[in-house]
């Protein structure tokens, strides 16, 4: 009798780490399809982005370099605004870009 208690105890014991481990996979699996999704769509809308400010850029500098009287001196405008803004990101990366982007995956793995 207590030879079959044990048995029984070791069986749903078994059972128990079985459902723990198949658990943890699929709570794995949702984390991974949550975080990637939120990449892809993070991606996608910075392609779109992207896309929307080149355009505007390469608007802007003819039309800077049309109130100049040359065309150049726009782009040359547009490009000196764009290496200021990326010595800006470059000087500040670690509070403006690496720790929230940090904090952000970090908050969607632990949810």
């Amino acid at each position: 009798m207590i030879a079959e208690n044990v048995e029984a105890i070791i069986q749903d014991a078994g059972r128990y780490v079985e459902v723990k481990t198949e658990l943890f996979k699929l709570k794995a699996s949702d984390k991974a399809a949550e975080t990637g999704s939120s990449i892809g769509a993070f991606v996608i809308m910075g392609v779109v982005f992207t896309v929307g400010v080149i355009v505007l850029s390469i608007g802007l500098s003819f039309w800077l370099g049309g109130k100049l009287g040359e065309v150049h001196y726009g782009f040359f405008i547009v490009a000196g605004f764009y290496l200021l803004l990326g010595l800006v990101l470059y000087l500040f990366r670690k509070s403006l870009l690496k720790t929230p982007l940090y904090n952000s995956i970090i908050n969607k793995l632990a949810q």
